[in-house]
């Protein structure tokens, strides 16, 4: 059974940073592509980023290139978002989610294929 647990979500400012975490367990991550989605109040969940098994293919929803940053440590089971020059907007709880079937070498941006998520992590950006 697979578990995702997120962590790093916080009250920030406009402008600042913040490094998400989210924890894989359960067997064969290789074989799982990754993803952040978030969702703000009333509306509906959004992909952020995603990213392959390597590392080597990540994807980024419009409102968040340049400034988010996906990446994964195989050694340690793990997904990290970093998140700069954040804006009022950003503001939502963030979902890690698994893709155990993802294309090869690719990663899916929508929600299908998704079948594992994480509880969520809370992000607050204060203007």
């Amino acid at each position: 059974q697979v578990q995702l647990v997120e962590s790093g979500g916080g009250l920030i400012q406009a402008g600042g940073s913040l490094r998400l975490s989210c924890a894989f367990s359960g067997r064969s991550f290789l074989s799982y592509a990754l993803a952040w989605f978030r969702q703000a109040p009333g509306q509906e969940r959004e992909f952020v980023s995603a990213i392959s098994w390597s590392g080597g293919s990540q994807y980024y929803g419009d409102s968040v290139k340049g400034r988010f940053t996906i990446s994964r440590d195989n050694a340690k089971n793990m997904v990290y978002l970093q998140m700069n020059s954040l804006e009022p907007e950003d503001t939502a709880v963030y979902y890690c989610a698994a893709d155990p079937a993802p294309p090869m070498g690719m990663a899916r941006t929508s929600l299908r294929g998704y079948d594992y998520w994480g509880q969520g992590t809370r992000v607050t950006v204060s203007s």
